[in-house]
């Protein structure tokens, strides 16, 4: 089992940047595809972004360009630097990871953007 904890969210202004950090428990963290995702109030949880195991990425359109995702394995950690950030920016930030035993999330973060 793994457990993941969000840290790094806050209030920013529109064209501002705030990195993102999700620490992992557990001894397979380097072997798991890590995905963020994120939640505004009213939607549906939204994709954001995926790395995998060996660093290759993907991301959702909304984001590219402006975001990116990054993980340190020694550590644990899985990133997400945010990057000229918008009003529509603004949601609970959350990653997560698919594995035989199961789909992990952590608690979230909070991170909005507004003047």
């Amino acid at each position: 089992q793994v457990q993941f904890v969000e840290s790094g969210g806050g209030l920013v202004q529109p064209g501002g940047s705030l990195r993102l950090s999700c620490a992992a428990s557990g001894r397979f963290f380097s072997i798991y595809v890590m995905g963020w995702y994120r939640q505004a109030p009213g939607k549906q949880r939204e994709w954001v972004a995926r790395i995998g195991r060996f660093g290759s990425t993907d991301y959702a359109d909304s984001v590219k360009d402006r975001f990116t995702i990054s993980r340190d394995n020694a550590k644990n950690t899985l990133y997400l630097q945010m990057n000229s950030l918008k009003p529509e920016d603004s949601a609970v930030y959350y990653c997560n990871t698919n594995t035989n035993s199961g789909d992990y999330w952590g608690q979230g973060t909070q991170v909005t953007v507004s003047s």
